[in-house]
């Protein structure tokens, strides 16, 4: 079974092709816990299933959280994608591709960056304050696409000092917080100046910190753009991974796009032989 990795400033992905390899979709999330798993296995943050569109886009993108949960989408897992489906000849440069949270459209710029234009956001609350412990947390609340990604995007002075051991408990307290049904991603921030923002995700799914969130990011720089603490809209999101970039246009008070830029790498291209999914499977081949 041929895999390929992928990794957008430290987010890594498994991608397989399903217009190749053609297994069943009920297959899926335990591929993506067993492949996914750090030290017995390729290890990943998660695992993207490429396969034929319904409609009229380049290919269908599937993601499935490393605990084998499907997720509504990944911008960074998206731009990792579209790097795959170019160099593989599905997709030219400019391309679009459906997710469970709506269509896609990508771009392949120079230098391996890619530009995805994420979904505009269907919920947002730029003043969701969460009190814990008797502390107020200052929180906004946004949702990408329809199905919406659940972020929290929470202010946390110093964070570039702050250990992630530090915030773990907190992160996963709210990433299960009782008043948002779905969940969250909750993303740290400290803002470094008038367009440089400091992130830091622990991710559900995952269920820890990871080197970067694409749509984390995003949401996190499009809340500060609308709260005016930033001064432009093109963003410079600093995670533990590298740089992520965050372009935002406005109009009229309305949101037009929102688009992730940002660098990939492929990692490894090989055969996943693996004698448990063997054992499990016979129609999985080697």
């Amino acid at each position: 079974m041929e895999f390929t990795k992928i990794q957008g400033v430290g987010n890594d992905f498994i991608i397989l092709n399903n217009m190749k390899l053609g297994l069943s979709t009920d297959k899926f999330p335990y591929i993506a816990r067993k492949l996914c798993k750090r030290k017995t296995s390729i290890g990943a943050d998660g695992l993207i299933i490429v396969d034929f569109p319904n409609g009229s886009s380049d290919f269908k993108m599937i993601f499935f959280n490393s605990d084998g949960s499907l997720g509504e989408m990944c911008g960074n897992g998206a731009r990792c994608i579209a790097r795959y489906a170019y160099i593989n000849d599905i997709a030219p440069k400019k391309m679009t591709f459906e997710t469970t949270a709506g269509v896609v459209s990508a771009e392949i710029l120079e230098n391996r960056q890619v530009k995805v234009k994420l979904n505009n956001p269907s919920i947002i609350r730029l003043n969701y304050n969460i009190e814990i412990d008797k502390i107020i947390y200052e929180c906004s609340y946004v949702e990408l696409g329809n199905p919406g990604i659940p972020h929290l995007v929470v202010k946390y002075p110093s964070l570039k000092e702050t250990e992630e051991a530090e915030i773990f408990q907190l992160g996963k307290f709210l990433r299960y917080y009782k008043e948002l049904p779905k969940g969250a991603n909750v993303n740290f921030y400290d803002i470094l100046d008038e367009n440089t923002v400091i992130v830091k995700t622990y991710e559900r799914g995952v269920e820890d910190f990871t080197l970067a969130c694409g749509t984390g990011s995003a949401s996190t720089a499009l809340a500060l753009q609308l709260k005016k603490c930033v001064k432009e809209n093109y963003t410079k999101i600093v995670v533990p991974g590298g740089e992520l970039f965050i372009e935002i246009e406005i109009k009229d008070e309305t949101i037009q796009s929102l688009y992730l830029i940002g660098d990939t790498n492929i990692v490894a291209i090989g055969n996943v032989i693996d004698e448990d999914l063997i054992g499990k499977w016979k129609d999985v081949y080697i």
